[in-house]
C-alpha cells in the first residue's frame, strides 16, 4: 500500500504542478502578471523546484519592472526557497512578494486551498 500512497502524492503534484504552470503562462500575457505569479507562488510552495522556479519568474519580472526592492527580495527567496520546501518549513498563503515578511502567513485564496486541498484535480 505504500506505491499507492506515493503514486497518489505523486499524482497530486503533477496536477498541482500543471496549475502552476498554467499561471505562469498567464502571467506572461496578463497586463499586471504579479497576480499570477502571486497564485503560482501560493500552490508552489509545498515542493523544492516548483518553489524555487516561480521565484525566479519573479526575479525576471522584477527586473522587467526595474523595481530593485522586490529583485533583492526574489533575489532572497530564491536561496531559501528549496530547502524551506524540502524541510516543510514555508509560510502557508504567503505570496512570495517582497511586501510580504519572508515567514508572514496568510489566508489561501479558496479555489488554491481546493486545488491544494484534494488528493486529485480534475482538469
Amino acid at each position: 500500500m505504500l506505491t499507492d500512497k506515493a503514486d497518489s502524492g505523486a499524482e497530486r503534484r503533477r496536477r498541482v504542478v500543471e496549475y502552476i504552470e498554467r499561471e505562469l503562462v498567464d502571467a506572461r500575457s496578463a497586463a499586471d502578471p504579479w497576480l499570477h505569479l502571486e497564485r503560482a507562488h501560493i500552490l508552489s510552495q509545498q515542493w523544492a523546484w516548483p518553489h524555487t522556479k516561480v521565484h525566479a519568474v519573479m526575479f525576471r519580472q522584477a527586473l522587467r519592472d526595474r523595481d530593485r526592492r522586490e529583485a533583492i527580495g526574489q533575489a532572497v527567496r530564491i536561496v531559501v526557497a528549496s530547502p524551506g520546501s524540502l524541510a516543510g518549513k514555508y509560510p502557508v498563503g504567503n505570496t512570495g512578494r517582497a511586501t510580504m515578511a519572508l515567514t508572514e502567513i496568510a489566508s489561501v485564496p479558496p479555489d488554491l486551498d481546493q486545488i491544494l486541498a484534494q488528493p486529485t484535480v480534475d482538469l
